[in-house]
């Protein structure tokens, strides 16, 4: 079974913010599991020169042990030193800037908790400012830090190194953020941008303290999205490179779509309709499902194949470092983090005359 690192990381970092109760038993299990995966994610990197996962994970892992105030081996800190210090922290055709903040909170939390030595805290607390400064640098004229899904963990970065308020490139990206709040429509999503509406940094929920509240969760049953009258068409393309695929374009047929119709019910739709036999498979995760297989071909962790998404001619549909998948499995649970979705294949609403793209691609 692959190492479920960032999976373990989000859930304790929820777990931490939802103050559990007293009883640290099933916290302590978690954290040693934590601790496990994080030594197997790294048993990759002997093959491969990089984490079984990916260095969002293993980043999320070790800020998760930091925020339950666990300390962590220095040779486990040094791995990410290295990686952020000779920039390995990116793929192919994708934004780094999740990895590097979630890395640069990890650093900023070790050190902050002084759960390392001197020396250690200071090559820490450098390396966050550097990767701060590059984020400043790097930001677009929409105000984004990568695009608007990694902005939230930048942002996170500037609260918890206090640059928040000296840093005009803040303020940029807070207003963008709140131009696009529609934008974060899941849980894992909204988990990310709500502390920094609040001016809030996950390294906060280290702490916290808790105050136990009764009755202040209510649930809500959520409108049903509007009917939209009409019908769209959209062009369905699936491409796989060579040499794997002799016949580079493996499918491309329009398929007829109800108006607001989602990704998903395009992909369910074309393998419903003859005869051209199209398939494809998807696997549950928080985030919601996530394409695994099309045609018969995985998505392949092992190899680093995953299915991109794009809007033609090359407008990809996917943000940052959450890809899982099973045996990153493939890359969201099974399962593992590697490469996130701007909008999954259950959110993404494909306009009248769109092509989209589904190609298996290498990260």
């Amino acid at each position: 079974k692959w190492p479920e690192t960032g999976r373990l990381a989000l859930y304790l970092l929820g777990l931490r913010a939802t103050c559990p109760p007293p009883d640290p038993s099933p916290q302590r299990s978690l954290v040693t599991w934590l601790k496990y995966h994080l030594e197997e994610d790294w048993a990759g990197s002997r093959r491969h020169g990089h984490p079984l996962t990916s260095y969002y994970q293993y980043s999320l892992g070790v800020l998760a042990l930091c925020v339950h105030r666990k300390r962590v081996r220095e040779e486990v800190i040094r791995r990410l030193l290295t990686a952020e210090h000779h920039g390995r922290f990116g793929h192919p055709g994708g934004s780094a800037t999740d990895t590097e903040a979630v890395a640069a909170l990890a650093f900023a939390c070790l050190e902050r908790g002084q759960l390392v030595g001197s020396r250690l805290a200071a090559e820490l607390r450098a390396a966050a400012r550097g990767v701060r400064r590059r984020m400043v640098e790097a930001q677009g004229p929409d105000g984004f830090f990568g695009n608007v899904y990694s902005t939230p963990w930048a942002m996170q970065l500037f609260i918890a190194t206090n640059a928040c308020q000296t840093q005009p490139a803040y303020g940029r990206a807070m207003a963008a953020l709140l131009e696009n709040l529609d934008a974060f429509a899941t849980a894992a999503t909204m988990a990310q941008a709500l502390p920094v509406l609040h001016g809030r940094s996950y390294l906060d929920i280290a702490s916290m303290r808790c105050q136990e509240e009764l009755d202040t969760l209510t649930p809500l049953s959520p409108e049903p999205l509007p009917a939209m009258p009409g019908n769209v068409t959209v062009r369905l393309v699936v491409e796989c490179p060579e040499p794997r695929c002799p016949q580079r374009r493996l499918y491309d047929q329009p398929v007829p779509a109800p108006a607001g119709a989602s990704l998903l019910d395009v992909l369910s739709l074309a393998a419903a309709q003859g005869p051209h036999n199209f398939t494809f498979d998807t696997r549950d995760t928080p985030q919601g499902p996530f394409l695994t297989e099309v045609l018969g071909l995985e998505a392949r962790p092992q190899k680093r194949l995953y299915w991109q998404l794009l809007s033609a001619p090359n407008t990809s549909l996917q943000r940052g470092e959450w890809w899982l998948g099973g045996p990153r499995q493939p890359p969201r649970l099974l399962l593992h983090l590697a490469i996130p979705l701007s909008a999954g294949v259950a959110d993404y609403r494909p306009r009248d005359g769109e092509t989209l793209i589904l190609r298996l691609s290498e990260w």
